[in-house]
């Protein structure tokens, strides 16, 4: 990349862009618990879907065939709703309300994703291709449903604040909340459902057990949603009418951002490889350790860890620059994972300090990651004249519904490869088996995470001092002060 990147920007007719008045000390520090609250639930419902559909599929005594056509539609289904987040961001950047144009989303978002949620965990009524239509066209419009909130909630982090340490203080909490949600879940899975089970007189308990914890995630996701949508207060600039996003502007917003363009594959190569990795889990305590039970603790100690992860970053980053931070956390994934890969499964030491390693790196990227999407924001308003939030942040859930679909696609074909399709939980695979199983668990993602990190040290520019510098420019074009239309920005 060119060390000298030109800034283009469109002013109005007198030369300046209104300032952007900033909400107070206090409207920060309620915004940084409201806006963080809010990922609770919604995490809940996206781990949910995510990591335990398929588990759920495998649950329901279909064929093979079906099990695969299902899985191929989940997998296409991803792709073209990621294709579309981006159009969808557009669509929130142009919404003008008296609630700005973020909430409206959230709103109608948080709804229609719980209510599909519910349908794609209650017991069919259907079997045979009726089946497969019905999870098909439930699962799109949980897709698009969900995608509609995410947009949304996420582009709020660069509104909420233009400052890069409170963004990590918001977003750190956002992530420390979203962790517990979705910990909880995979902790609270298993057990929950076996006494749900127990409890209900149908011909199906533990198939309709699913539907009752996917009842309990929604209402969370409700209540948690309703404490973003009443308790964040916006800056006012969030508030006001905001020029219109042409396609065109559109467009330059995602592929003349060419920040934007190389911290996307950086996160797409990570979520990848991260979402493979942890949507194998339960299996692997199934059908490789041999006891599904250890499931949820090892999931609450790596809940724990990476918490403390988060809760470690922002102080960690007044020491660090991100980029080293960075460096060090793809180290610590890289050794988890090989310690993973070659753990005894006798025993559960190895197996959990690879698990507390390879999380503790893995909550500090995706952190880091948040960051590097908030900045190229202020990055391509300071290139382009235009501050596109909700289409930069839609390049977020299209990345992580790509890794999904790619991670889904991979769980699926390794399950119906080695024979995890209506297998007893206890029912160990062979050595053979069980080493098909771990190069998908491992391996491969492993490749995804290091090709990430390549990608983002080579080509990812923004650091401290130029973001204060794009900053400072910002500023001054929206006080009204002459500035240059051009400039070196990285050395």
């Amino acid at each position: 990349m060119s060390n000298s990147i030109q800034a283009e920007y469109v002013v109005d007719d007198d030369g300046s862009i209104p300032a952007t008045p900033t909400v107070s000390d206090s409207a920060y520090k309620r915004n940084q618990w409201t806006f963080g609250l809010g990922t609770i639930g919604r995490d809940m419902v996206y781990t949910l879907i995510s990591m335990f559909l398929i588990v759920y599929l495998t649950q329901l005594g279909i064929s093979d065939a079906q099990l695969g056509l299902i899985t191929g539609i989940i997998v296409a289904f991803r792709v073209l709703d990621a294709v579309t987040d981006p159009l969808i961001g557009m669509v929130v950047d142009n919404t003008n309300s008296r609630w700005g144009k973020h909430k409206p989303w959230i709103l109608v978002g948080a709804l229609l994703s719980g209510v599909f949620t519910l349908l794609l965990f209650h017991y069919p009524p259907f079997t045979g291709n009726a089946l497969v239509v019905y999870f098909a066209v439930v699962f799109f419009f949980w897709a698009v449903s969900y995608a509609l909130n995410d947009i949304a909630y996420w582009s709020y982090v660069p509104e909420l604040s233009t400052n890069q340490k409170e963004r990590e203080a918001i977003g750190s909490k956002a992530r420390i909340f979203s962790l517990i949600g979705l910990f909880f879940v995979v902790a609270a899975n298993e057990p929950i459902r076996e006494m749900l089970a127990g409890h209900l007189g149908t011909d199906h308990p533990a198939q309709e057990a699913w539907f009752w914890f996917a009842v309990i995630a929604v209402v969370i996701l409700w209540v948690f949603q309703a404490v973003t949508l009443f308790g964040v207060k916006e800056p006012p600039s969030a508030l006001e009418q905001q020029p219109h996003t042409t396609f065109r502007d559109f467009v330059r917003a995602i592929f003349h951002n060419d920040q934007l363009l190389y911290v996307a594959i950086a996160m797409a190569l990570f979520m990848i490889g991260y979402t493979t990795t942890t949507s194998f889990g339960l299996f692997y305590f199934q059908f490789v350790y041999g006891d599904g039970n250890m499931f949820s603790i090892f999931a609450v100690v790596l809940g724990v860890s990476q918490i403390l992860s988060l809760i470690a970053v922002p102080h960690v980053a007044k020491r660090l620059p991100r980029r080293k931070i960075y460096l060090i956390a793809t180290i610590l994934v890289v050794v988890g994972y090989i310690i993973f890969f070659f753990a005894p499964t006798t025993t559960m030491l190895f197996i959990g300090i690879a698990g507390v390693i390879i999380f503790v790196g893995q909550a500090a990227i995706q952190l880091l990651m948040l960051m590097f999407l908030a900045d190229t924001v202020d990055y391509g308003e300071w290139k382009l004249g235009r501050r596109n939030d909700s289409v930069t942040f839609s390049l977020q859930p299209f990345i992580n519904k790509a890794g999904g679909a790619i991670a889904t696609g991979v769980v699926g074909a390794t399950a119906i490869l080695v024979g995890l399709n209506n297998r007893e939980p206890g029912n160990l695979l062979d050595a053979h088996d069980a080493l098909i199983f771990k190069l998908a668990m491992f391996a491969l993602p492993l490749l995804c995470i290091v090709a990430g990190f390549l990608i983002y040290n080579s080509k990812y520019k923004i650091d401290e001092d130029s973001f204060a510098r794009i900053r400072a420019e910002l500023d001054a074009r929206n006080a009204g002060e002459p500035v240059a239309t051009s400039g070196e920005l990285f050395d």
